[in-house]
């Protein structure tokens, strides 16, 4: 048993070997070590006594992870996954063993890209031309002025431009979802009108971003996209996620 306790980053298939020079958490950076029961093996490292969220911590969890599915599928844990001991990882892995695998079955030279629609900052000029509130609203303030008359229409400049993101997020989202295995929604993030992650075959990793910033060229006075990946798969650990409806449906 290890003073800290014992960290773990991900589950890969039993005889995986780990990437070269590959190292873990901690200062200086720990040691990484496979713990393998029947066809799967988690890979931990002895955590740190005072494990924070620092950037070196986390950019060294997610370079693992990373490395890890360039070569295998991989059960990726999400940064400060600390358990007390080997047995408590063996016992998880011998326990969930079917899951383990269906799991890995499923993530296959598979990768994860994330995109974020948010309002687009050039859209000021066309929310004022096409919105018949907002007009209105800027010509009271204009014979009027005032705070509240400014406050009102603040709200109504950006209620307008939160929700033709989101119209051209969810046009951007129904044309990308035919070339992903699945489709899973991510956390509210304040300020962002869609948050979603795809599950890509990694061979179409390429094409689908391409796609997808076409989508985004063709949308840009609506909405300005973010798009992540390939990152390892967080939001797809679980076989089974909610597929996203195609267009018209």
């Amino acid at each position: 048993m290890t003073a800290g306790g014992v960290y773990v980053y991900a589950i890969i298939p039993t005889g995986r070997p780990l990437p070269p020079k590959a190292v873990g958490v901690g200062t200086p950076p720990a040691p990484l070590r496979l713990l393998a029961e029947g066809p799967v093996a988690a890979v931990v490292s002895d955590a740190p006594p005072q494990l924070r969220a620092r950037r070196r911590d986390l950019m060294a969890h997610q370079e693992l992870l990373v490395r890890l599915a360039d070569t295998c599928p991989v059960l990726p844990m999400r940064f400060g996954v600390v358990a007390p001991d080997e047995e408590t990882v063996r016992g998880e892995l011998t326990g969930a063993r079917k899951n383990h695998l269906a799991a890995l079955r499923h993530l296959s030279d598979g990768v994860e890209i994330n995109l974020k629609a948010l309002p687009s900052q050039d859209a000021l000029a066309a929310v004022v031309a096409e919105e018949k509130q907002v007009r209105r609203l800027r010509d009271e303030v204009r014979r009027r002025p005032g705070y509240e008359a400014n406050v009102r229409l603040g709200e109504a400049v950006a209620a307008a431009l939160t929700r033709r993101a989101a119209e051209a997020g969810q046009k951007i989202l129904h044309a990308l979802t035919p070339l992903a295995r699945e489709v899973a929604p991510g956390p509210e993030v304040q300020g962002c009108a869609l948050n979603v992650s795809f599950l890509v075959d990694r061979h179409a990793g390429d094409h689908f971003r391409t796609e997808a910033q076409k989508l985004a060229d063709s949308h840009h006075g609506h909405v300005e996209l973010r798009i992540a990946g390939p990152l390892p798969c967080y939001s797809f650990v679980t076989p089974r996620r909610v597929r996203t409806p195609a267009a018209g449906a």
